[in-house]
C-alpha cells in the first residue's frame, strides 16, 4: 500500500513538474494570455510558482514514505541516497538527483530577488536537467519496486512518455521564438545601418 502511493505521489510530482515547465517556457517567452489564447487576465506566474511548490512537496512525500513499507526494504537513509536501494539503485539515484535539483530550482526562485536576475536565471536552467531525470525516473522504475520490466503501454508510463513529449515540444517551440526574435532585431540592425543619414539626403537633394 505504501508503494503505491508513493508511485502516485510520484507520478503527480512529474505531472505537476511539467506544466511548471510549460508555464515557465511561456513566462521566459513573454507571453501574453489577455492579447493571445485565451484572451483571459490570469496570472499564470503564480500558477509557475505553486505548481513547483506542490512538485516539490509531493516528491519529498515521495520518497520519506518509502522506509514505512514492509515490502520495499528501504531504510532512512536510502531516502537521502538510494545506491543502496534493494531494486533498481541507479533509477532511484536519478530520483534523489532530480529531487535536490528541484530544491534548489524552488529555494532560489523564493529569494531571486536578493541573488538577482542573472545568477538566478543560470541556476534555473537547472530545471530542465531537473524535467529529463525525473521522467527518467519515473519511466524506467518499477512502481511496484520489483524490477520488474518497464510497460510503456501501461496508463501511468505512457503518461510520463507524453509529459517527456510535451516538454521537449515546448522547448523546440521557445527555441524558435528566440531564434524569430533575433532575425527580427538583425534585420532591424541592417536596416538602420543601411539607411542613408540625413546629411547624405541633404547631399542628394543639392
Amino acid at each position: 500500500m505504501v508503494v503505491a502511493i508513493s508511485a502516485q505521489l510520484g507520478l503527480f510530482a512529474i505531472w505537476l513538474l511539467t506544466l511548471n515547465v510549460l508555464l515557465g517556457l511561456l513566462l521566459s517567452a513573454q507571453y501574453n494570455p489577455y492579447k493571445s489564447w485565451p484572451h483571459r487576465r490570469i496570472n499564470y506566474f503564480t500558477v509557475h510558482n505553486w505548481t513547483g511548490y506542490i512538485a516539490l512537496a509531493l516528491s519529498v512525500a515521495h520518497a520519506v514514505i518509502l522506509p514505512l513499507s514492509t515490502t520495499a526494504g528501504w531504510v532512512w537513509r536510502d531516502v537521502w541516497w538510494p545506491s543502496g536501494a534493494p531494486q533498481q539503485a541507479t533509477m532511484n539515484v536519478l530520483g534523489a538527483l532530480s529531487l535536490y535539483l528541484l530544491f534548489v530550482v524552488v529555494v532560489t526562485s523564493y529569494v531571486r530577488r536578493k541573488m538577482g536576475r542573472r545568477s538566478w536565471k543560470a541556476i534555473h536552467y537547472a530545471t530542465y536537467a531537473c524535467a529529463v531525470l525525473f521522467v527518467v525516473h519515473g519511466a524506467f522504475l518499477d512502481p511496484k519496486l520489483l524490477d520488474r520490466p518497464v510497460n510503456f503501454l501501461d496508463p501511468e508510463k505512457t503518461s510520463i512518455v507524453l509529459c517527456a513529449g510535451a516538454i521537449a515540444w515546448g522547448t523546440w517551440m521557445r527555441v524558435q521564438v528566440a531564434l524569430r526574435r533575433r532575425a527580427k532585431r538583425r534585420a532591424k540592425d541592417l536596416a538602420r545601418w543601411e539607411a542613408p543619414s540625413p546629411i547624405e539626403w541633404a547631399g542628394e537633394e543639392g
